[in-house]
């Protein structure tokens, strides 16, 4: 009896670590470069993504067309915008789309109208990208409603 339970135990024991095995598709561990702020924004500017996004607190000339959506970065978000969410949205675009924006304003089907830069940008502007427009993101702490109890 006490064997069998010994071989169970083990055997669960296994499985569970067999389970925490990381996805090999995986961002864990995952970490660019430290990138430069500064350098981030003259990238922002000479890959012209200020034609199409502004940059909460920033300044920066923009020659916008009319037909095309702008798309506000940075500001006070309900939650953490981490390093890797802004690094998946530069290089996969269509993973998730910008909230409050109309569906057409901002896709085609199932797929961003942001081109992809994947073959354009080097890893160091990148990294220097993302250190520019994290630093413009606050979280904003949620401040319930207050409701008088009922007697």
């Amino acid at each position: 009896m006490i064997k069998s339970f010994k071989t169970a135990l083990c055997v669960l024991m296994l499985s569970a670590l067999v389970g925490c095995a990381p996805d090999p598709k995986s961002g864990w561990g995952f970490t660019l470069p430290e990138g430069d702020a500064e350098r981030g924004k003259a990238t922002f500017v000479a890959l012209q993504c200020n034609a199409c996004h502004t940059v909460d607190g920033v300044e920066l000339d923009a020659d916008v067309s009319e037909d095309v959506t702008t798309v506000a970065l940075g500001g006070k978000k309900g939650y953490v915008v981490t390093y890797g969410d802004l690094v998946t949205s530069i290089i996969n675009p269509s993973h998730r789309f910008a909230l409050g924006y109309q569906s057409d304003e901002i896709q085609e089907g199932e797929v961003s109208k942001m081109r992809s830069y994947n073959d354009e940008m080097t890893v160091t502007q990148l990294a220097d990208l993302v250190t520019f427009l994290q630093q413009h993101y606050q979280v904003e702490i949620y401040v319930p409603t207050p409701f008088v109890p009922y007697y």
